[in-house]
């Protein structure tokens, strides 16, 4: 458990009651808290807890597990034997096959090796990813839970939200989805720009 799951922990009933004012008496017509809404289509803790699940630690083993499959394939690609003394039509088919067989290997852009290594570069770039992500929400949980806007949720548990106590919530909430929508974006953006390691290999011929 890191600095963010404490912090959720401790932040829970706050969020709570954000979400909770937000879905029964929403938020003031004019609010900057409605485009953060429409950028995330989440609630204030759902947001948050979307961030907290994310594990850079836990990806971080990935990407030498994958570079090190892709030195493999490289040194078998290398180690195909040749025809050596033989000669005629089949030892020619079998060097094509070879060369076939060790291109698909190593060496090409569609090559099993080379997907690897991409493979790789997007792991370690996500867990980058995932990490700013979660210190970015840790800051702003830090700031809205000594908030005065906190307090003014915690001095209540009326079922009715007062507009104070509306303004409060979506105040809170500005902060907190905005936290998540900026970092959302680029762990899209790293999905979108690697969506070609998805597709299958094309195969060498």
């Amino acid at each position: 458990m890191d600095r963010l799951d404490r912090l959720l922990a401790t932040a829970g009933p706050l969020l709570h009651r954000v979400d909770d004012v937000l879905a029964t008496v929403g938020a003031p017509p004019e609010h900057r808290v409605w485009i953060q809404l429409r950028r995330v289509r989440l609630l204030p803790g759902d947001a948050a807890r979307a961030v907290a699940v994310l594990r850079p630690d836990e990806l971080g083993e990935a990407a030498p597990e994958l570079r090190a499959d892709a030195r493999a394939y490289a040194v078998l690609a290398a180690s195909l034997p040749g025809p050596g003394e033989w000669t005629g039509a089949a030892a020619e088919a079998y060097d094509v096959a070879r060369q076939r067989a060790a291109a698909h290997l190593s060496g090409g852009p569609e090559s099993l090796d080379e997907r690897l290594q991409g493979s790789a570069d997007l792991a370690e770039s996500l867990v980058t990813w995932m990490r700013s992500a979660r210190d970015s929400l840790t800051e702003v949980l830090t700031e809205v839970l000594s908030s005065a806007e906190a307090v003014t949720l915690a001095a209540t548990e009326m079922d009715l939200a007062t507009p104070r106590e509306q303004e409060a919530a979506a105040d809170i909430a500005v902060k907190v989805l905005q936290a998540v929508a900026d970092a959302y974006e680029p762990g899209a953006e790293l999905l979108h720009t690697s969506a070609h390691l998805v597709e299958p290999l094309v195969a060498v011929r």
